[in-house]
């Protein structure tokens, strides 16, 4: 069955398709969407010796032109410096302003060929096929791409809608289960702050799911789930005007702060996300915003994950990421803190209240 959900934003209006076996059928979805015969297909080595081969097949059988681009896997590669290795390959194969960059991978390689397309020509189509779990149901949906700087995580960036995005899920089956289970936490943070009901379907399902033994079936429901909530959200807020976007940040602040003082190595972007969730359960409780009950589910839920710890990370290194975060306004950190599963909103906390949220995550890790 193919599930189509559309964002709504006007002009801008794209359709999500989510199915199983939709790589062979790229052809037809180009079609639809795509007019300009050139396409870039961005893609890391990992994923382009699985699947380019049958991407770039299915591209040229429909009469297009791809271009593969592939670069090196891992966040080090979402740079400016990349993206300039991209911009000349681009160049040299004669794309123009009527061409399409297509991202073939996870949300880094999302992030990093929608920055290029952002960016190329003032601006020019394109189109996501997403491969992770983590990017079928956040990066791939919303139009934020950018790349990172030393200081910090998706700094240099901009909103660029995709034309579609296609998300077949039978790539799951390559999909290594720490990547995985780290995507899975996005579910989890679809479920508290927007979807109750989801977030008792992964309370069931969790180990399920994390297994990897899940149908097809159930994976395009659970992925298109998660794209209605987002694309509700993206739909009413695309640009994170009136900071109804900003809530789906829960668990980001403290989670790329953590990522950035670990070089991005430790810490897979799901793992990292968990523990900031974790934290701003405890900053919601001491601020009474989020019962005791409340908070105690959530974490119960998020313990079921295997995360890496914080030794050799200071509170004070930490906290010097979180002042550089785009989400500081005048000096004052804003964190998205949940009222009960299914519900948030955005606070102003305090340092020492990030320090609260901070104990907490080194009790929950044991």
């Amino acid at each position: 069955m193919l599930h189509a959900v559309q964002v709504d934003l006007g002009p801008r209006s794209y359709p999500v398709y989510v199915g199983h076996g939709l790589l062979g059928d790229l052809g037809e979805l180009f079609g639809r969407h795509v007019t300009g015969r050139k396409v870039a297909v961005v893609s890391d080595e990992n994923v382009a010796e699985l699947y380019m081969e049958e991407v770039v097949s299915s591209l040229v059988e429909a009469g297009y032109e791809p271009v593969p681009v592939v670069v090196p896997p891992g966040e080090s590669s979402k740079s400016l410096q990349l993206a300039d290795i991209i911009y000349g390959r681009l160049i040299r194969a004669r794309l123009d302003r009527g061409s399409t960059v297509t991202s073939l991978g996870g949300g880094m390689v999302g992030d990093l060929a929608g920055f290029v397309a952002a960016t190329f020509m003032r601006g020019i189509s394109f189109v996501q096929i997403p491969t992770s779990f983590l990017a079928f149901v956040d990066a791939s949906v919303g139009g934020k791409v950018a790349v990172n700087h030393r200081l910090g995580k998706n700094l240099i960036g901009a909103f660029h809608q995709p034309r579609f995005v296609a998300i077949d899920v039978s790539v799951l089956a390559t999909l290594p289960g720490r990547e995985l289970r780290a995507g899975l936490v996005e579910a989890v943070k679809h479920g508290v702050i927007r979807d109750e009901g989801l977030f008792g379907f992964l309370e069931e399902n969790l180990e399920e799911l994390a297994s990897g033994r899940t149908s097809p079936e159930l994976w395009a429901e659970l992925v298109a789930w998660n794209v209605r909530i987002k694309a509700d959200v993206v739909s009413r807020d695309e640009r994170e005007e009136s900071g109804l976007r900003m809530i789906l940040n829960y668990g980001h602040t403290l989670g790329h702060a953590l990522e950035a003082v670990t070089g991005y190595s430790r810490f897979l972007h799901g793992e990292a996300v968990a523990l900031g969730m974790v934290a701003a359960g405890a900053i919601a409780e001491r601020k009474g915003l989020l019962p005791p009950e409340e908070r105690a589910r959530q974490d119960g839920l998020l313990s079921k994950f295997s995360l890496p710890g914080l030794e050799e990370v200071s509170d004070d290194e930490v906290l010097e990421r979180i002042r550089s975060d785009k989400k500081v306004r005048e000096g004052r950190v804003r964190f998205v803190l949940a009222r009960h599963i299914g519900k948030v909103e955005v606070r102003d906390v305090r340092e020492d209240e990030v320090k609260v949220g901070l104990e907490a995550v080194r009790e929950f890790l044991g």
